[in-house]
């Protein structure tokens, strides 16, 4: 290149140092690897290319041929890591750059004075640099990969392109010499590139062009936002996961650069659209999916899929859970079902108990034996049919609504006991309470009360109810507080119980939330345990 520039545009001899340069360049290219077979195309242009520098070499086709190799050099200075290949480029580029200003622009421009000692120092000063070259200690760059900044290599290429054309715009409107002129754009560009640094990252005010620049790097080749609002859709829409995952598949043909593609899961795979011979696969734990494209995909492409097929992933990944979510939620339902009816089945076998254990003791022909049967065994009859009942039906009754005064008879005459005392305050017979939720309640709360005068028979138990501008429900003990850390857990979930405060209370306490009551321990101390049902708002 040194040789052909020196001879000059016109000279025999320039263009052929100019085309064994070009074939140089062909064996050093970074575009095409060298096991490639070239087609009918690239050979096509290589011929084309080496006729016009045959035929129509001159100084402003060797200054573009220069301008484009500088900025292929600079393109790939910024893909080393290696310190001596940067400065080995770099040597390239500097050499590039003082070739075209110093000699082929100055020759291009006929009316161009060139200053006497600028001739000897392009001809015999530039290649000193080929000497630094060969002194560098490099190793092998065969390791490098051969990739080029399409970016930076623009840039570089337009900022010389400008560079040159503003040095004769300085000479024909200022009628100045050329290095003068040379100076004056210099220092026009590098203001102007100081200005967009100082925008590109600014210290006060804005976030600065990188942050739009950014967010256009992020739809280039792919609509993100559309893609976005298409997949939010289609979650509102479709509940299962291999519907979405079907449905999501087709609509990345909608996509330009998209031809078809290969999905699979576990448990089903599909296709959509047409296979080409251009293809990006992506792989998760459950999830691979391989995008067809029409054309040979780009690195800033492939990196687009890669966002492409995450998000399809995730989304796909979020219905799996929504889906195992539900599932636990019914088996939750039915657990918590269970375990409720467990407790009124235990109390229900409680009741037995007493009416076998009277059996055993009193005299079956006695009034008092069958008054006491004919008042428990309709009252377990009942509570047995309902029980029944939520056990086909496992959901939870909230229309079962009965008067206090009612109710609190059945109570008094359900727990007849020496150690039970009744209070009540009704004032108003009017009001309704949810009989489900009051009975849970008073069979739990005045059986665990119970359960202590077993352990500590000095135990006494007080059940109260007031019915007026609140509605309450109590019942106290005069047994052992309930420990601490126990105490702490109570209502949060089944606690370990040696006396009955397992999941009973944590039933109650959901049950009560779902008829806006609260359940409290509101007294624990030696001699006075008190729990109270009582609405939230009171």
């Amino acid at each position: 290149l040194h040789l052909a520039a020196m001879r000059g545009g016109a000279d025999p001899w320039a263009r052929g140092f100019m085309l064994a340069h070009f074939g140089m360049f062909i064996l050093w290219q970074p575009f095409l690897q060298g096991n490639l077979r070239l087609g009918f195309s690239a050979a096509a242009a290589i011929f084309g290319a080496a006729a016009l520098i045959l035929l129509g070499l001159n100084w402003w086709l060797l200054a573009l041929w220069v301008a484009m190799l500088a900025g292929i050099v600079g393109g790939k200075v910024f893909v080393f890591q290696q310190r001596w290949i940067r400065t080995f480029y770099l040597l390239v580029l500097a050499y590039l750059v003082a070739l075209l200003l110093l000699w082929i622009v100055p020759r291009g421009l006929s009316s161009t004075f060139l200053e006497p000692i600028l001739q000897p120092m392009a001809m015999w000063g530039l290649p000193a640099l080929f000497v630094v070259m060969l002194a560098l200690r490099i190793e092998s760059s065969e390791a490098e990969p051969q990739i080029v900044d399409l970016f930076y290599s623009m840039l570089i290429f337009l900022l010389l392109v400008g560079l040159v054309l503003g040095s004769f715009a300085f000479m024909t409107i200022g009628q100045i010499n050329y290095g003068l002129s040379v100076s004056y754009s210099v220092l026009t560009l590098g203001a102007m590139l100081m200005a967009l640094g100082l925008l590109w990252n600014p210290r006060a005010g804005f976030a600065g062009l990188s942050v739009f620049f950014s967010r256009y790097l992020l739809s280039v080749g792919l609509p993100l936002e559309q893609w976005l609002h298409f997949l939010a859709e289609l979650s509102r829409s479709e509940n299962q996961p291999q519907q979405f995952l079907r449905k999501a598949a087709q609509g990345l043909s909608k996509l330009q650069w998209v031809s078809g593609g290969v999905w699979h899961t576990p448990d089903e795979s599909g296709e959509f659209g047409q296979k080409t011979e251009h293809s990006i696969d992506f792989r998760s734990a459950d999830f691979e999916l391989r995008i067809f494209s029409r054309w040979r995909p780009s690195p800033a492409l492939a990196w687009h899929f890669n966002v492409l097929g995450h998000l399809l992933a995730q989304f796909y990944i979020a219905k799996q859970r929504e889906v195992k979510l539900r599932e636990q939620s019914y088996v939750q339902a039915v657990h918590e079902t269970g375990a409720r009816l467990t407790h009124d089945v235990k109390n229900l076998l409680q009741s037995l108990n007493v009416l076998c254990s009277a059996a055993e003791q009193e005299n079956s022909d006695s009034a008092a034996f069958h008054a006491m049967v004919r008042r428990h065994l309709p009252a377990v009859t009942q509570r047995l049919q309902r029980t029944m009942e939520k056990l086909q039906r496992p959901t939870l009754e909230t229309g079962r609504f009965m008067r206090p005064d009612v109710w609190w008879e059945q109570v008094q005459r359900t727990f007849q006991h020496p150690a039970v005392r009744f209070e009540a305050n009704i004032e108003s017979t009017t009001a309704l309470l949810p009989r489900d939720l009051f009975e849970s309640a008073a069979d739990n709360l005045i059986n665990n009360a119970l359960e202590k005068r077993r352990i500590d028979s000095s135990v006494q138990v007080v059940v109260r109810l007031e019915c007026g501008s609140t509605m309450r429900f109590s019942v106290t003990d005069t047994g052992k507080p309930v420990r601490p850390e126990i105490a702490r857990g109570l209502f949060l979930g089944p606690v370990p119980s040696d006396t009955g405060y397992g999941i009973a209370l944590y039933q109650i306490y959901r049950q009560a939330e779902a008829h806006g009551f609260g359940l409290q321990l509101t007294a624990n101390e030696p001699g006075n345990v008190c729990f109270e049902l009582a609405p939230r708002d009171g």
